[in-house]
């Protein structure tokens, strides 16, 4: 459901992102079994959705010395019953097959322009205020100039902006576009280079500026759809449009009210 990562140092394996369940979890130990014998020796959780950490579980019983790392935000909202909801949601999702699941919620927060170095590597910090959920952290790997963005961009996919802001989330993407890394992990879709942050971005500043004219013009959020949905029409094909566009810019009006308070 989102894009594991593993990172080979010196003396352990550096994990992403390990997936949405246990069993999604082992799947990525497994795919690192096939590279190296290596330890993870730490693991970075990139915001509060579950699809991209329920994999916890499986890392800590297996290397229960590895270090879990988070926004604090985050880990203050999974101890707050978040964690449940998103095990009873991925559970929903997959018919019960997630069952076995439990949240391991991470215990290590960090802040924006940290520097964690571990086996050799450095690993940075950039933790965009209000982007995609308020919890986000985006990784880079410095020796490899990659960058992990977790939701904060997505390829070839519309993302789902329910806890997100667009100035936020656009905020977010310039940051990715300006350390200028040879490559962009998103949180769903394929790896790339730069493009597809500055696409992503387009997508979410058309989709503003479009719903702010209509807004401008004293129509309604359900009266603009045709409007915006032209002002888009690249994206139209792209899965999520259909299902999210009304969603989005239902958001954006309420964000356009609330920067005018």
């Amino acid at each position: 459901m989102n894009n594991p990562g593993f990172i080979i140092t010196k003396d352990g394996v550096v994990v992403i992102d390990p997936g949405a369940s246990l069993e999604a979890g082992r799947m990525v130990l497994r795919q690192i079994a096939k590279h190296t014998a290596l330890p993870v020796t730490y693991v970075f959780d990139t915001h509060i959705h579950g699809d991209h950490w329920l994999g916890n579980q499986a890392i800590a019983e297996a290397y229960p010395n590895a270090k879990l790392v988070a926004h604090p935000a985050m880990i203050r909202k999974a101890q707050e019953g978040g964690a449940e909801e998103w095990v009873a949601l991925v559970n929903k999702l997959t018919d019960n097959y997630t069952a076995s699941t439990q949240a391991v919620i991470p215990t290590i927060p960090v802040v924006d322009d940290q520097t964690i170095q571990t086996g050799g590597m450095h690993f940075h910090i950039y933790a965009p205020e209000n982007a995609h959920s308020g919890t986000d952290i985006m990784i880079e790997v410095v020796e490899d100039s990659v960058l992990f963005t977790g939701d904060n961009v997505l390829n070839n996919y519309i993302a789902r902006l329910d806890d997100a802001t667009f100035k936020g989330s656009i905020a977010a993407c310039d940051r990715a576009i300006g350390l200028h890394d040879k490559r962009y992990v998103p949180g769903h879709g394929q790896t790339g280079k730069v493009a597809i942050v500055k696409r992503y971005r387009e997508y979410l500043s058309t989709l503003y500026a479009a719903v702010k004219e209509q807004y401008d013009a004293g129509k309604n959020d359900y009266e603009m759809k045709d409007a915006v949905a032209a002002k888009l029409k690249k994206f139209s094909n792209l899965p999520g449009f259909t299902e999210q566009l009304g969603k989005h810019i239902s958001l954006a009006v309420l964000e356009i009210e609330a920067n005018q308070q």
